[in-house]
């Protein structure tokens, strides 16, 4: 039977193992912190962070954390991602290894500043 889609990000967190959820939880908090302002949301199933726009999705995976700044955010930080996995809209934080949280919180930090460029572009 198919588990119910998460309607918000303690839900969708606490179906993963502790370890697993632990580490979730310390994306989450680096995201908010980076970015206060920005609300909480499930899209396309994942947990991720809103401004105007989606700045980032995150999601727990067997054997690593899937994080997700889309194009703009993997096409400036890519000289950064060496040592992981990482395709064009993402990038693969191994559970076994600490977690980039300073990459996190500028990668985050980026995506809301563009966000607001784009606001602004939209007002003129």
């Amino acid at each position: 039977m198919e588990q119910p889609k998460p309607e918000n990000i303690d839900q969708y967190i606490a179906k993963f193992p502790l370890e697993t959820q632990k580490l979730l939880q310390q994306v989450r908090k680096t995201i908010h912190k980076a970015v206060p302002e920005a609300r909480e949301v499930i899209s396309y199933g994942m947990p991720a962070f809103k401004q105007n726009t989606i700045l980032v999705y995150f999601a727990g995976y067997a054997k690593h954390i899937g994080f997700y700044p889309t194009g703009s955010g993997i096409e400036a930080f890519k000289e950064e991602f060496t040592q992981y996995k990482w395709s064009k809209g993402a990038v693969q934080f191994p559970l076994d290894k600490p977690l980039p949280l300073d990459l996190i919180t500028r990668i985050t930090k980026f995506k809301a500043e563009r966000d607001l460029e784009k606001v602004k572009k939209k007002k003129l």
